[in-house]
């Protein structure tokens, strides 16, 4: 089902009118393009609307010409009426509402005075062919952005002078870096939300991003060290037992159905992932960190928690990040029908080969990479 039939079917089953797309990262996924001019803020400087019909473009005189010309890649030449207002006369909400007849039964996904509020998030599930071609290319791309610079690190280097570094190495390729996370070796076994400081990354480090590109966001943490901890080894291959116990999991939920009735669902996985810790020795290790969930047109569309309902999709992309003091195993994973394949992955680091717990399926990890001081 394409993105349009998704909008069809979501107008029909709740007899409305039209839906209206204004937060980044619903806009992306609809056309391909960014709305975004300031990125402190949750809504964007244009709307996109489908009434089943026609799709619409709703912004003001400053933004038209641009975002038809640049930012309408998905959406042919002509095919999008254009609805502009001057910049000083109206918000983009009231825009939206005056274009939209009084009597129509309209939805959005921000809030306009009339309109019922659409969370976009089940429409952008599963991914599209299109949406898993980009994916490949994003995760590609900031894997090996991350890897590069992870293989010149020091252990001198501070936490800020390494986030710095990520975020040029990413925007480079014109991806951009909603999340950045540097841990030396001290803060990482402190606290699991590394953010960077002035603070030297001494003996060993974790580095975790979250990248995003046309509104699709991918995940991946890596680990260096120099003089590692006699105990950091095990506890990585503990995390990474954990997450390929998830990846499996969520494929045999996906494969099931994942519609929450006959099939299997997040909290299923979730129950797994529990599982996992038990075996590896962390019985309750998951209370001290969510455990992530799907990704895709958010940094994660769902996080997992006991009991979950979400359903799992295929194919869709995952991205679990279980984490053992002071250790971290993630990547975004695309699970389909018929395999896991790493999105965050390239052939220039070091893996191992990870059993899953009570499942048969074996996945290759990346390690601790170790540098010389």
């Amino acid at each position: 089902m394409d993105k349009r039939e998704r909008l069809e079917a979501a107008l029909e089953s709740h007899d409305l009118d039209s839906i209206w797309l204004a937060r980044p990262n619903s806009f992306a996924w609809f056309t391909g393009g960014s709305n975004v001019v300031d990125r402190e803020a949750d809504t964007g400087v244009a709307a996109v609307g489908y009434d089943g019909t026609e799709v619409s473009l709703v912004t003001d005189n400053i933004e038209a010409d641009r975002l038809v010309a640049e930012e309408l890649p998905d959406l042919e030449a002509g095919e999008v009426s254009v609805v502009e207002m001057p910049w000083y006369a109206s918000s983009l909400e009231e825009a939206i509402a005056a274009h939209v007849a009084d009597d129509d039964r309209a939805v959005a996904d921000i809030s306009i005075p009339g309109f019922k509020r659409i969370d976009p998030s089940s429409l952008r599930q599963p991914l599209t062919e299109r949406d898993r071609e980009r994916y490949r290319e994003l995760g590609g791309q900031t894997a090996s952005a991350v890897e590069s610079v992870c293989r010149e690190l020091r252990p001198e280097d501070t936490e800020h002078e390494v986030a710095s570094a990520l975020r040029v190495a990413l925007s480079a390729r014109n991806i951009e870096t909603p999340v950045v996370l540097v841990g030396g070796a001290k803060r990482v076994q402190q606290y699991r939300h590394y953010t960077p400081t002035e603070a030297e990354l001494g003996d060993y480090a974790l580095v975790s991003v979250t990248a995003q590109r046309a509104g699709l966001h991918a995940s991946c943490t890596r680990t260096v060290a120099f003089d590692p901890p006699s105990w950091l080894e095990e506890r990585h291959e503990a995390a990474a037992r954990v997450e390929t116990t998830a990846l499996a999991a969520t494929r045999a939920a996906a494969t099931s159905d994942g519609s929450g009735a006959d099939g299997e669902t997040a909290g299923d996985v979730f129950a797994a992932i529990q599982n996992a810790y038990d075996e590896v020795g962390y019985d309750g290790e998951w209370e001290h960190h969510h455990q992530g969930g799907a990704a895709g047109f958010a940094g994660r569309e769902w996080i997992a928690t006991p009991d979950h309902d979400a359903p799992v999709e295929s194919p869709m992309a995952y991205a679990w990040n279980p984490s053992v003091q002071g250790a971290k195993s993630e990547d975004t994973a695309l699970v389909t029908d018929d395999e896991i394949e790493f999105l965050t992955a390239t052939d220039r680091w070091p893996t191992t080969t990870i059993e899953a717990v009570g499942r048969d399926c074996d996945l290759e990890r990346p390690t601790v990479l170790e540098l010389e001081e």
